[in-house]
């Protein structure tokens, strides 16, 4: 369905009114705006996706002063989405494209995405079977669902069946949540293996080795201690850059996708091993 053009003088019976009925989302815009231009085409094509279920309006704020000032919109682009005549969700900016499919989502889910949410229900009460089962049906309509992969391997991985997770990951890549899992689980097999071996010691023997610092922030990744990781692999990295086929520099990228790149520690860190790189 195609956006409508809302003013001053419609937007109660467009949107207030309307949104009794189905969820309205307005995108607050300008002509002169540049990010409107890069969010509207975004915000239109997610919407269309959505059919007749959500309603999406467009109110150019120059051209309609009184409702920009009576819902406080000091900067464009601004999106709000209003349900019951009350506003129920907005973000201000340009945001990816699966932020916004996110944003939508959450107002009006489609079928598959109500198929997925009962399957993570069902695995967050316990019902481990019925949730693999619910995930399997999901991805037999979304094949692509990264959400509906990312259930489902976490179930797998619980049941130990390695091989088919795997492929679970490879496919929702290069999805965040997936690189995340596949580190986890590199993590985990890593801790596993050196579980009796005292990496700890070999880097006070081995303090020039580069070897012995990328094993020992790897074990102290494995242990969730990620600053103390995060320096050890760095000490790999100063004393050997090259060692094992950049082998610390990778596992510093792998926690920083763990911890998220919005993280201020990730940030540090990136000035760090930027410092030691270039």
């Amino acid at each position: 369905m195609p956006a409508i053009d809302v003013s001053d003088g419609s937007f109660d019976a467009l949107v207030i009114d309307e949104s009794n009925r189905r969820p309205v989302v307005v995108d607050f815009w300008a002509p002169w705006c540049e990010p409107c231009k890069i969010l509207g085409p975004t915000i239109e094509h997610v919407a269309a996706q959505r059919g007749q279920a959500v309603r999406l309006a467009k109110l150019n704020t120059d051209e309609n002063p009184e409702t920009a000032t009576k819902f406080q919109i000091e900067a464009i682009p601004e999106v709000k989405a209003f349900k019951d005549g009350e506003v129920v969700g907005q973000f201000t900016g340009v945001l990816p494209e699966e932020n916004i499919v996110q944003f939508f989502s959450e107002l009006a889910p489609t079928a598959a995405e109500s198929a997925i949410q009962e399957a993570e229900g069902l695995a967050d009460s316990g019902d481990f079977e019925s949730a693999e089962s619910a995930f399997r049906a999901a991805l037999e309509d979304s094949p692509n669902s990264v959400d509906a992969l990312l259930g489902l391997t976490a179930i797998l991985l619980d049941k130990n069946e390695k091989d088919e997770a795997l492929e679970c990951i490879k496919r929702a890549l290069p999805d965040r949540r997936a690189k995340v899992m596949q580190h986890e689980i590199f993590l985990h097999e890593f801790a596993q293996k050196h579980e009796g071996e005292d990496l700890k010691g070999e880097v006070e023997d081995e303090p020039q080795s580069p070897r012995s610092h990328y094993r020992w922030g790897v074990m102290l990744a494995a242990n969730g201690q990620f600053i103390e990781s995060l320096d050890e692999l760095l000490l790999s990295v100063q004393i050997d850059r090259n060692f094992a086929d950049d082998a610390a520099r990778k596992a510093i990228l792998a926690v920083f996708d763990i911890l998220g790149l919005d993280n201020p520690l990730v940030r540090e860190y990136q000035k760090r091993l930027s410092a030691l790189l270039f």
